[in-house]
């Protein structure tokens, strides 16, 4: 029989069942094991087939699966490597990328990407046309913790695209009947307009009051706007108050640009937690960095 846990995510309220143009849709349980991705060690290369422009700087991209008439397989919470472009010694650049698409989806997935200035790869992504190919591959290390979670409470802690993975987490959590878990979720994005996927993680929070909450923080709002949510950086005080505490059936999922890593939990491929969590005494086994 399924366990039962319990999950609290932090964001505001408001809107519709969407980002922008690209639509997530409701939470879908589609987990599958580990070892059963399309995906491999070996690098795949992908047609891309849709591109959805969600912000001034945020594109979802469409690519089609390796074998088209079945879903990418990926397991809950993996993520895949992306390969494209080339560095001044004829390189690919790479980096880890985690689907908001689930494997309800058949034939396709979806990333969801931050256009970073000096982001060789994000930019070399938004110069792609639909029909242009990229490189992808899924290894075990992948695979940063796997559903179902074992704790009772999840802790979300998460900057701009940071969301994807929790999006995917959400999914198999809430879209679970037997799953109770409850998650908190603090998003820390630059400005209010600048929120991805705010109208789904909110209709989300509406459908399930009791498993999910979500507060935003955004760092840069501009003055007298009508925000009246929480203003700054994602700080001890703000996971005191809304986070379950060491000990306490817990597991903070963070993710978010480096700088974040190291304030809150210390550098990503680090394995010892250290930061603002490490101060407040969440243990190795209680922190989860995708």
């Amino acid at each position: 029989m399924m366990q039962k846990f319990g999950i609290l995510v932090i964001l505001s309220i408001t809107g519709v069942l969407s980002c922008n143009a690209f639509t997530i849709g409701k939470p879908t349980f589609a987990v599958v094991p580990p070892g059963n991705c399309q995906l491999n060690d070996d690098w795949s290369s992908l047609p891309l087939k849709k591109v959805d422009e969600i912000s001034d700087d945020t594109k979802v991209f469409t690519f089609v699966n390796p074998d088209p008439s079945k879903p990418l397989n990926l397991p809950t919470c993996g993520c895949i490597l992306a390969q494209g472009g080339k560095d001044s010694e004829g390189n690919g650049y790479i980096r880890p990328y985690t689907p908001v698409s689930t494997n309800a989806m058949v034939g396709e997935f979806q990333l969801m990407v931050k256009i970073y200035p000096d982001g060789n790869l994000s930019r070399h992504m938004s110069s792609l046309k639909v029909g242009d190919t990229m490189n992808f591959k899924h290894i075990k290390f992948n695979v940063k913790k796997q559903y179902p979670f074992g704790v009772k409470n999840v802790g979300m802690l998460v900057g701009g695209t940071g969301i994807a993975p929790m999006v995917q987490a959400l999914h198999a959590v809430l879209g679970n009947t037997d799953d109770t878990t409850k998650v908190t979720m603090l998003y820390g994005s630059q400005r209010s307009d600048q929120i991805l996927c705010e109208e789904t993680l909110a209709e989300w929070c509406k459908d399930y009051p009791d498993r999910l909450s979500v507060i935003h923080v955004l760092s840069n709002e501009p003055e007298g706007s009508s925000w009246n949510g929480e203003r700054g950086f994602i700080t001890e005080d703000l996971i005191q108050k809304h986070i379950p505490s060491p000990g306490s059936s817990v597991n903070i999922f963070m993710c978010g640009p480096p700088p974040m890593y190291n304030a809150l939990c210390g550098a990503r491929e680090e394995e010892d937690i250290s930061g603002v969590l490490g101060n407040m005494g969440y243990a190795k086994e209680e922190v989860t960095k995708f």
